[in-house]
């Protein structure tokens, strides 16, 4: 008998197993339909329908191409960066001198609108921007492969003492140095590693475990806004911030840099009040591997003389993307980055970010953003509200999709308001009203999925999601506040 309601059971869990995983899989198809089908009605619609005056056909393909991105890049029933490579595609195909033949028949017709030339769609794979975040990739990928994070780690570490409040403000300081200059998810990923042996320390009831997994993404994103290859957004807005916009590297720092660590330390202390730590003393422990001696020279230098360069770009006249190229030459020249080494560049994220600027340069290039922004009265709204509004949408829709998504959508429609509104200049213009989305976008960080660093923390099984959104909703609406009037004082100022 037993025998039987064991076999009987073993029957029941196979078979609620398969109806499980068939249900997901029909609505992962249902959700894959509704993507594709929404973005073609969009674009088999007549322009009539549409509430913008005097739509050109490649504006109304740059529409279609707009939703699709959109919806993909929400949704993700495919990788958000294979998304990216769709969206150049159907650019080259619908958009470019170099498409579809029988797409442009009509090409030279009254209406037809302007046609992109190919090389420079092709080219968003080479942007500037790209290789300034090959440089920093450079960076953490030979500093981890000698195992010189973990170092560099260690020796911050130790002058904070063995209080846990104090090793906790170490470790989110080292994590935001490291964010400003890498990958915030690579630095998110270094830092949890070494968290370990701190966790060890704390009782298995102690409240503050969980206020050091949250410390480590925090320090992360806020960590970001530092320097303009913190974060994809910040990049993707320097795409923007030239010719009189233009915003050094420099300036950058002297104006984020205080600003990210006094909102870090902000951070600190609502952890602090919220998990505060009851064990009285950590003893950290470090297990390092034996160094190449010939590779840490280079790497320290190389890391050094880069971060100089960035930090004097006033004096020599070099811009950031140029002094990129120095870590990748002199690494690959010295071999302390091999061909296998290549393989742990972070290729989705650059592909990720060329189909934003891809995407920019369609909105722009037909004339579709500033449609859009002709089409809506910003003349008739006050200037708060169109500062307010901006970064308020940036900051709830970061927060459920990628913030490199959501800084593809909104900058370039952004860049152009900033250029058509009057009496912006008043309070910085177009280059204030692009650096509060931007700031605003990095700031979301209320759901394990609004950032590659909440996510690695959510993985450790350590927080739950009410623990993210806890924080993460007062650091965004306390952080918002805080970019208004951290851009209005450096106004003030002349800084920028």
């Amino acid at each position: 008998m037993q025998a039987y309601f064991r076999q009987s059971f073993d029957f029941l869990h196979r078979r609620f197993n398969n109806i499980a995983f068939n249900f997901v899989a029909h609505i992962s198809a249902l959700k894959l339909i509704l993507c594709i089908a929404i973005p073609l009605l969009v674009w088999a619609m007549p322009s009539s329908w549409i509430p913008l005056d005097n739509l050109t056909v490649t504006q109304h393909r740059a529409i279609f191409i707009f939703t699709f991105a959109a919806i993909f890049w929400i949704m993700e029933p495919v990788p958000i960066f294979a998304t990216s490579i769709v969206v150049i595609l159907l650019e080259l195909v619908l958009l470019s001198d170099s498409g579809l033949a029988l797409a442009f028949l009509n090409q030279e017709a009254s209406g037809f609108g302007n046609i992109l030339n190919y090389k420079e769609i092709i080219g968003t794979f080479a942007s500037p921007i790209i290789i300034l975040f090959l440089g920093g990739f450079f960076l953490a990928i030979a500093a981890s492969k000698y195992n010189l994070d973990v170092a560099m780690a260690r020796t911050f570490i130790k002058p904070f003492g063995c209080q846990p409040r104090w090793v906790m403000l170490g470790i989110m300081s080292i994590t935001a140095v490291f964010s400003m200059f890498m990958s915030n998810t690579a630095a998110t990923a270094m830092m949890l590693s070494i968290l370990v042996p701190v966790l060890a320390c704390l009782d298995k009831e102690d409240k503050g475990r969980i206020g050091f997994v949250l410390s480590v993404p925090l320090a992360a994103n806020i960590g970001g806004i530092g320097t303009p290859i913190g974060t994809p957004p910040n990049a993707i807005a320097m795409k923007y911030l030239i010719g009189d916009n233009a915003i050094s590297f420099s300036t950058w720092m002297l104006m984020c840099v205080p600003f990210a660590l006094f909102l870090m330390f902000c951070g600190w202390l609502l952890i602090l009040y919220l998990y505060p730590p009851t064990t009285k003393k950590i003893e950290l422990k470090f297990k390092t591997k034996k160094q190449d001696k010939r590779a840490s020279v280079i790497i320290y230098s190389t890391f050094a003389v880069t971060v100089a360069l960035w930090l004097t770009d006033f004096l020599h006249g070099m811009n950031s993307y140029i002094i990129a190229l120095i870590p990748m030459a002199v690494f690959l020249c010295l071999q302390v980055i091999n061909k296998d080494d290549l393989k742990n560049i972070s290729w989705d994220v650059l592909w990720l970010v060329s189909g934003g600027i891809a995407l920019g340069l369609a909105l722009d290039a037909t004339g579709l953003a500033a449609v859009i922004v002709n089409n809506i009265p910003f003349g008739n709204m006050s200037l708060a509200i169109i500062f307010l509004l901006a970064a308020i949408t940036g900051l709830i829709i970061a927060n459920f999709m990628s913030h490199t998504a959501t800084a593809n959508l909104l900058i370039p429609i952004i860049a152009v308001i900033g250029t058509t509104v009057p009496g912006l200049e008043a309070f910085g213009g177009e280059k204030v009203l692009l650096l509060s989305t931007t700031l605003a976008i990095s700031l979301s960080m209320s759901l394990p999925i609004s950032t590659p660093p909440n996510a690695l923390a959510f993985s450790t099984g350590l927080i739950e999601t009410k623990h993210l959104a806890g924080m993460g909703i007062f650091m965004g609406l306390i952080g918002t506040a805080l970019v208004f009037l951290m851009l209005y004082c450096t106004t003030s100022l002349g800084l920028i």
